[in-house]
């Protein structure tokens, strides 16, 4: 696969996504546990804004990689091992993608076993862990300008 220039509207489009969805778990509850739990729409809001989030993500990981750099990845476990070794992420961000791709795993496979007591701890805890990646992605694509396509 050669690479080509990564689409500055798919950057755009999922880095916003992402950040939508974080804000819209933000507006929920979070500082009333009670609240938050007694009305199933919290958890299905936080549970789909989550997921939505993490999708975007992993897209934009997947986006960079394929146009970036010419690497396809399988797993998204895969998706962050390989944005490290491309220097898109540190170890510290790969190892938090990583984790991230586990529970997303969960939500998506195993929803299920998905609490809402679990919910609400993510969304009141842990949010800051996809706004770590959000950021990192920024910092990246700032740094790289000339591997950006900025055309429609």
């Amino acid at each position: 696969m050669m690479p080509m220039l990564i689409s500055g509207r798919v950057v755009t489009d999922r880095l916003d996504w992402a950040v939508r969805m974080m804000a819209t778990i933000r507006s929920l509850p979070l500082d009333d546990r009670e609240a938050f739990l007694a009305d199933s729409r919290n958890i299905w809001t936080a549970d789909a804004c989550l997921r939505r989030a993490l999708e975007a993500i992993f897209d934009l990981g997947r986006h960079i990689l394929v146009k970036g750099f010419g690497v396809a990845s399988g797993e998204y476990k895969e998706v962050a091992s390989a944005l490290y070794r491309c220097d898109v992420l540190n170890s510290g961000e790969a190892e938090t993608l990583r984790v991230l791709a586990g529970y997303r795993n969960r939500l998506v496979h195993f929803y299920h076993e998905v609490s809402a007591e679990e919910l609400y701890s993510v969304s009141k805890n842990d949010l800051q862990d996809v706004e770590q990646i959000v950021v990192a992605y920024r910092r990246w694509l700032q740094a790289h300008p000339e591997k950006i396509d900025k055309t429609l």
